[in-house]
């Protein structure tokens, strides 16, 4: 069986998940601990970022590669068009996604969970003891704000992702205004990909991810409650009502809750 190394918030992770739902195929969901994990995937994979898929005894890492292999090995459902055109707008829309929406998805979360107390929270693992919640939840804006000069995430450049991703959003729901996809009217990795890579800017509103409840719906404040962008994200709840499975009533295998491991 497949086996996919993630994080759950990883929105990279997610849309492999998202394309091995589209496939129909099984796989089980390994996460893997910050830190020690991430050392262990390395002297496997020479990979320490997620997500790395293993089929066998190969190992496949980033999602671009993990979508080409997955074509590949298993070919229903094709991912990339056989037209040129199509997969060449397929690739490129596939590459933009990746380094706009994915790279600025992350900027613009850190901006909504530095300002809301309660959202920052809900974003902590099930796991986490209570005593370390509250600590979490009362760390002050500020400090947040002089954390994030330090890992290059100041309020300028946060400022500037959400307005790149503004753009990004805008351009995607014109090209959706009369196409049920974004390449034509069959989903390519173009519209997994895109609808993957957002889910930081607003979380489905369906049971596909392992979070609480109350994050379903939310997200980023200025892109998830903008009723232009509205839009694009009821055609990503569509194309995750019919491709994504639910986390209600599937088993691991299947797609449903990931098991939680120290990789050791």
């Amino acid at each position: 069986m497949l086996e996919l190394y993630q994080w759950e918030f990883s929105q990279y992770s997610e849309k492999v998940r998202l394309i091995l739902d589209f496939k129909g195929l099984e796989y089980r969901k390994i996460e893997v601990t910050p830190g020690i994990g991430q050392v262990e995937l390395f002297r496997l994979t020479g990979q320490r970022q997620v997500p790395v898929l293993k089929d066998g005894n190969k190992y496949i890492a980033d999602s671009t590669a993990i979508a080409k292999y997955l074509d590949l090995e298993y070919p229903d459902r094709p991912l990339i068009p056989k037209d040129p055109k199509q997969r060449g707008l397929t690739l490129l829309i596939e590459e933009w996604a990746d380094e706009s929406i994915g790279i600025k998805g992350r900027k613009a979360l850190f901006a909504a969970i530095s300002q809301d107390q309660s959202f920052r929270k809900s974003l902590l693992p099930t796991s986490t003891p209570d005593v370390f919640k509250t600590l979490v939840e009362g760390v002050p804006a500020d400090f947040l704000s002089v954390l994030g000069f330090g890992v290059g995430y100041s309020p300028d450049v946060v400022r500037s992702a959400i307005a790149d991703l503004k753009q990004d959003l805008e351009a995607l729901t014109l090209l959706l205004a009369d196409s049920p996809y974004l390449t034509g009217d069959e989903p390519t990795l173009a519209d997994l990909a895109v609808a993957g890579l957002s889910i930081l800017l607003k979380f489905p509103e369906g049971p596909y991810l392992d979070i609480p409840a109350n994050l379903r719906g939310k997200g980023v404040p200025a892109l998830a409650e903008n009723p232009d962008f509205a839009p694009f994200f009821a055609w990503r709840d569509r194309l995750y009502s019919q491709f994504r499975k639910p986390l209600i009533g599937a088993s691991p295998a299947a797609g449903g809750s990931p098991t939680t491991i120290q990789i050791d």
